[in-house]
């Protein structure tokens, strides 16, 4: 059964333009807590961690080299959703947190954040 598949990064990279500095993404940060609260909602999704450095060649290989930001929410192929941002040869994406949790919550059950 195709799976959606959530791409974040992992944690501990560094940046060229900020020397001797390691850092991580706080967006995915988030969403990895919400993973980790709710494991047995997130054992369907097909979590993948990635390096920051571009290009990031299995997010190209699902959406395109224009669609690397991260976090992302990639469709299951024939799969929409109402908070999805963007389309590339008939997947939908989500690119944006906020609609990346909305979409967990529509999608697999995950509980809503609290406004």
């Amino acid at each position: 059964m195709p799976r959606d598949t959530l791409f974040l990064l992992k944690p501990g990279f560094t940046d060229p333009a900020y020397p001797g500095q390691l850092f991580y993404c706080w967006h995915c940060a988030l969403i990895e807590g919400v993973l980790a609260s709710f494991p047995q909602l997130a054992a369907p999704l097909d979590v993948r961690r990635i390096a920051w450095p571009r290009p990031r060649q299995a997010v190209i290989d699902l959406v395109g080299e224009a669609n690397q930001s991260l976090p992302l929410l990639v469709l299951a192929a024939g799969q929409t959703s109402r908070h999805q941002t963007g389309e590339h040869g008939g997947r939908g994406f989500i690119a944006d947190k906020d609609a990346i949790l909305a979409a967990l919550s529509e999608r697999h059950g995950f509980p809503d954040p609290h406004p």
